[in-house]
């Protein structure tokens, strides 16, 4: 903190999918900003979701139209703009007699679905083209299925890709930084913010005229909804992780739950498949990581067992869960799904809160809060909706490392420019994949060194994903990691060894089965306490 400017155009509070969107353009725009975020970057729900870029058939079904024509276009152009980070994922979608949504009214769906991105993605496949694609599935009274497209992310990377890409053209970003109060002068306009990091206790006061609330769920504990009946709902949404050796799907696969006849899914995802979602009101403490359940384990064991009633999965062939908080707003008493996926923006003398709404449509959350700021900034030109997100298409050089043209895709779409970098200055060895993974070896010390990492779980959770890949966390190649990266890291033995242990404790505790004992149980509270106390002393300024 002791290098940043004490006047700035604007501060955003929240460094997840929306305030990166928000930091992204504001640089773009010419604009001196600052993004703060009180844990790691994309800690919350940005890098816990369903990693889908999509209109959300759903929507349709409930009439919200715009919603969904929002999303299925800002998909379509983040398939132009980002290939690598977003790709497309063919959907299938079982039809059974007497069981979940029929034929015409799924053939009225996807046909709208397809007039709004103008291209035709759908097509109807009968029983036996259908039981080709996904041979386990549930046959009986199975009539066919449709098959379309939709897209995917890496949520996490789509979040650190923007606030990158900000802070290469000036920007700054700070993460572990909290914003402790909105400061105001006597006219109660906006002056700026005082900022707390979170770790060492320093503390710094940056002055700018506007504040953009940008925090999701903890929204209202910066500026309280000015509508009476209006209030943010956190819902939570959780999911498990298998291998592919035991889940073979390798297309997403959406169906009607059992119980409740809501649609679940599973989706392949970096080697993987992510089985999904519940939604649920979450009724923890919001400063607490979300964890599963075991109701919701069941939930979606029951889904499971359904649709691949010969697999016979259970709970021990999961490599992973991961749960998060959806900020959604709502206004009566509706069931968890059926509240709507809109966005608000509040404006109170330059603190400007922007909230609810989806992954798929940062962009025009950023764009809509901008448009509502604008008395408060520079006079600058507010982007337009079709103009270019990302100005910057990566190119596969000719010259490929050994690297096939989808490793390469996967890094520029990931990482930018940056690719080049890692790959030039990785050993041959290491532009090898993390078994089970998508990722490559040389990922690690490049974001080790290049991406503010505070913690290990930082680098396996966010930078790269594969704590949430492997099993018991990727435990069995720490050893490597630790080889890899030392030389980047100001971190001595002792500091390794303290985080190690408070990796795999958050690991049990977050991303674990419920009921499972943590390896370090034990000693991890004791380790994070006298780690945390030795990391203060050290780095706390006089």
């Amino acid at each position: 903190m002791k290098d940043l400017k004490e006047n700035l155009d604007l501060i955003i509070i929240g460094g997840g999918i929306t305030g990166a969107g928000i930091f992204h353009e504001t640089i773009k725009m010419g604009l001196k900003a600052l993004l703060v975020e009180q844990q790691d970057f994309a800690w919350g729900t940005s890098s816990r979701s369903s990693k889908l870029v999509h209109g959300g058939l759903r929507y349709l079904k409930e009439g919200r139209i715009s919603l969904t024509r929002d999303a299925v276009r800002e998909r379509e152009r983040l398939l132009s703009e980002a290939p690598g980070l977003v790709e497309p994922l063919e959907f299938l979608v079982p039809v059974y007699k007497g069981r979940g949504p029929g034929k015409w009214t799924l053939e009225a769906g996807l046909s709208i679905y397809d007039l709004i991105a103008k291209k035709r993605y759908h097509k109807f496949l009968g029983t036996k083209e259908f039981t080709e694609k996904i041979p386990h599935i549930d046959q009986k009274g199975l009539t066919g299925g449709f098959m379309f497209f939709d897209a995917q992310v890496d949520d996490a990377r789509l979040v650190l890709r923007l606030i990158n890409e900000a802070v290469e053209s000036g920007g700054v970003a700070l993460n572990y930084t909290f914003a402790e109060s909105v400061n105001r002068n006597k006219e109660g306009e906006v002056a700026g913010i005082t900022l707390r990091d979170v770790e060492t206790d320093e503390r710094r006061s940056v002055f700018a005229p506007l504040v953009i609330n940008a925090t999701g769920c903890w929204a209202e504990s910066l500026h309280p909804s000015p509508k009476k009946d209006l209030h943010l709902r956190p819902l939570r949404g959780s999911h498990m992780i298998f291998s592919t050796e035991i889940l073979p799907v390798h297309q997403a696969v959406s169906f009607t739950h059992p119980s409740d006849k809501r649609s679940v899914f599973m989706v392949p995802w970096e080697g993987a498949v992510i089985v999904g979602t519940t939604d649920l009101d979450h009724m923890g403490d919001l400063s607490i990581e979300p964890v599963i359940t075991r109701e919701e384990v069941s939930y979606l064991m029951e889904a499971l067992h359904n649709i691949f009633p010969s697999l016979n999965i259970t709970t021990d062939d999961c490599l992973s869960t991961i749960a998060g908080v959806r900020p959604v707003l709502s206004e009566g008493n509706l069931a968890p799904s059926e509240e709507s996926r809109e966005h608000v923006v509040w404006i109170d003398k330059g603190l400007v809160t922007i909230t609810g709404g989806k992954l798929t449509t940062f962009r025009k959350l950023a764009i809509d809060t901008l448009k509502a700021a604008k008395a408060f900034l520079p006079d600058v030109k507010i982007p337009r909706r079709d103009e270019p997100g990302f100005s910057w298409k990566p190119l596969i050089p000719e010259q490929d490392f050994g690297l096939s043209k989808k490793a390469w895709q996967n890094l520029l779409g990931r990482y930018g420019k940056a690719a080049y970098k890692i790959v030039r200055n990785a050993r041959h060895e290491d532009l090898e994949r993390i078994p089970g993974t998508h990722t490559l070896w040389a990922e690690l010390p490049y974001t080790a060194e290049n991406e503010n990492i505070r913690h290990l779980s930082d680098l396996m959770l966010r930078r790269v994903r594969i704590g949430l890949l492997l099993p018991r966390g990727g435990k069995i190649y720490l050893g490597r990691i630790q080889k890899l990266c030392t030389p980047v890291l100001p971190w001595d033995k002792k500091r390794w060894k303290a985080e190690r242990e408070l990796y795999l404790s958050q690991w049990s505790r977050a991303h674990s089965l419920p009921g499972k004992k943590p390896e370090t149980e034990g000693r991890s509270k004791a380790m994070m306490n006298k780690f945390r106390t030795g990391f203060n002393k050290l780095f706390r300024r006089p």
